[in-house]
């Protein structure tokens, strides 16, 4: 079984890169991680953004804890395949103070129904937030298996400084509900996006920061948060005391346990700065277990090589026979229900209804609804044809019915009765209605008279002129509408062509020095000044050449100033090539060097 962890930087984000946009399916997606459960951190979505490809994704289900106020923000979602795991209980934030879907708490459930390990009052008011806040970010989702408690967390970044306070109040809950859910003799899983480095050797950036003698080892290690983070690992550093109730650490870092040596294991570069491909990252992702289950974890690693966001994935592989409680049992025994699975093999089909009640395929929008494939899968639905649509109507001759004489309707009508008859009636070819002999009553001839605008007119009608009196060439011409009134022709005849010497009032005849050709010298001349003409206009919106950089006489880069201050929004000119290992620029290496130049102070550089 894989574990991945992953923040993808908006749920969609990693589709605009291969080889997620080959596809761009979240089944795909899991498929090509060969993951079991996988965990994403910065959804940047709310629950009315929620859609069926991200929810009905076929073979999996899914939890999410998104934000309540704020928009394209944070955002926790936990995807576990059916066929190998299914939870036994869910819920979102550390605390328990957000509603369950049946309106109750979920730290004032039933003990059988909670996950339990919630924060006394006491703890909670050492913590110095707002507890509803706190769980109203979308930071944390909890799902319960038989074999262990996995947290899903996205720890606030402190990158504004703005809020520490609540960063450390987050890690501190985090810290809490993790430590009484060990002590209740449950196992715990920590993944996701943690914000945070354990050592010098986890950041580009401290290391610099030591070569420069910036800053101490111990300067790095002693960190508020770092120091908290540290405690919490088994082989986390500690500068000093322990603190109360933290005498020892719980967690044990997969990755670095697998390369206990290994530098530059980043999982996060800065975009903005280009620091991926020169590897200047920091290692803020991880999959950390229980210290009792080391010996489940058969490798854990980074996957820097798959793109679609600022961060990589980490996972964690798992042995299919692990030791629980002292005997070797079937991984996928306890990963699901009790009685699911039986040495291994499944004896319980998975359910919807067996799901907890947190699952989104289980939310009001997205209940009994169903994916396409499972749409494709259902057995076809009997259809029941009307007996009147295939019975021909008894004691009717087609024959008669066609010589029959017309009714006196009108054309909305005609139109109706015979779209009617046409559904009701066998397909065959229809007879033209001949029009009856019959004299129409002088009333009516009247009528028609009186209002020539009603009723269906031939083509010819439209093209003649309103104004124009009926002249008595053009009797026989009416009559024929009359006609066709009544009984609509089978082919519709169109007026003839105009004859070539009608001309309209507005034609003029053609100028004689219009249709004579120019001679060469003309037509040499006017492409001459055409060609002068573009090139003017193509300088004058034409942008300047790029200036070249100092280190490598390569065209620069041009960006814009976005900090606050008396050069916001100005535009420079800086090294296009990537920040090195180190994150700083560099001089006589291959990585970015020092140039920079104001747009404003190039001769035409426009902007600033």
């Amino acid at each position: 079984m894989r574990l991945t962890t992953w923040n993808v930087n908006g749920i969609r984000n990693p589709f605009s890169y291969p080889p997620w946009n080959n596809t761009r399916s979240f089944k795909s997606m899991f498929d090509i991680l060969e993951s079991d459960i996988v965990v994403m951190q910065e959804l940047k979505i709310q629950k009315k953004d929620l859609r069926d490809d991200m929810v009905l994704v076929d073979g999996w289900d899914c939890y999410f804890s998104l934000p309540k106020y704020k928009k394209g923000y944070s955002g926790v979602g936990i995807y576990t395949r059916n066929a190998t795991c299914a939870p036994i209980r869910a819920e979102e934030g550390l605390l328990g103070v957000l509603q369950s879907p049946s309106g109750t708490p979920y730290r004032d459930l039933p003990e059988s129904e909670s996950i339990g390990g919630y924060p006394s009052a006491f703890q909670v008011a050492e913590l110095g937030v707002d507890p509803a806040a706190l769980d109203a970010e979308g930071r944390c989702v909890i799902v319960e298996f038989p074999a262990f408690v996995l947290f899903g967390v996205y720890v606030p970044a402190n990158t504004s400084g703005l809020q520490d306070a609540f960063r450390s109040g987050f890690f501190l809950a985090l810290d809490c509900r993790i430590r009484n859910l060990m002590r209740q003799g449950k196992r715990v899983v920590l993944v996701g996006d943690l914000n945070v480095t354990r050592h010098e050797i986890d950041s580009a950036g401290h290391l610099e920061d030591i070569r420069k003698r910036n800053a101490t080892h111990e300067d790095i290690v002693s960190g508020p948060n770092r120091r908290i983070f540290n405690q919490l690992l088994t082989d986390g550093e500690v500068i000093g005391e322990r603190d109360e109730g933290r005498d020892a650490g719980v967690l044990w870092d997969t990755t670095r346990g697998f390369h206990p040596t290994r530098r530059g294991m980043y999982t996060h570069w800065d975009t903005k700065k280009n620091a991926r491909p020169g590897n200047s990252g920091s290692r803020i992702d991880f999959v950390l277990v229980a210290d009792v289950m080391q010996s489940w974890v058969k490798d854990a690693n980074i996957q820097e090589g798959l793109l679609g966001s600022d961060h990589c994935p980490v996972y964690a592989d798992f042995h299919d026979v692990v030791d629980d409680h002292g005997r070797k049992v079937s991984l996928l025994e306890i990963m699901n229900p009790p009685g699911v699975f039986e040495n291994g093999q499944r004896k319980v089909e998975w359910t919807l209804q067996s799901t907890p009640a947190f699952s989104a395929k289980r939310m009001p929008e997205f209940d009994k609804r169903r994916s396409i494939k499972s749409m494709f899968a259902a057995p076809p639905v009997k259809k029941f044809a009307s007996s009147q649509l295939e019975r021909t109507p008894s004691g009717i001759d087609p024959a008669a019915q066609a010589n029959a004489p017309s009714a006196d309707i009108s054309p909305h009508e005609d139109k109706a009765a015979a779209s009617q008859s046409d559904e009701a009636r066998p397909h065959t070819k229809r007879k033209a209605s001949i029009p009856s002999k019959d004299p129409l009553p002088s009333k009516k001839q009247k009528d028609t008279k009186a209002a020539p605008s009603k009723g269906q007119k031939s083509l010819k009608g439209f093209f003649s002129s309103k104004a124009s009196p009926v002249k008595p060439d053009l009797q026989s011409q009416e009559s024929s509408q009359k006609t066709s009134i009544a009984s609509p022709p089978a082919e519709v005849a169109l007026p003839p062509p105009q004859s070539p010497s009608t001309t309209f009032p507005s034609q003029e005849p053609p100028s004689p020095t219009a249709s004579a050709s120019p001679t060469a010298d003309q037509v040499a001349t006017q492409i001459a000044f055409a060609e002068r003409s573009q090139r003017s206009w193509g300088a004058l919106f034409t942008k300047p050449p790029a200036p070249l950089c100092e280190g490598h006489e390569e065209p620069c880069k041009t960006l814009q100033t976005k900090k606050k201050g008396s050069n916001q929004g100005r535009s420079f000119w800086m090294c296009a090539r990537p920040l090195g290992p180190s994150g700083e620029k560099e001089k006589g290496t291959e990585w970015r060097c020092g140039t920079f130049i104001w747009a404003s102070d190039l001769k035409g550089g426009g902007g600033g």
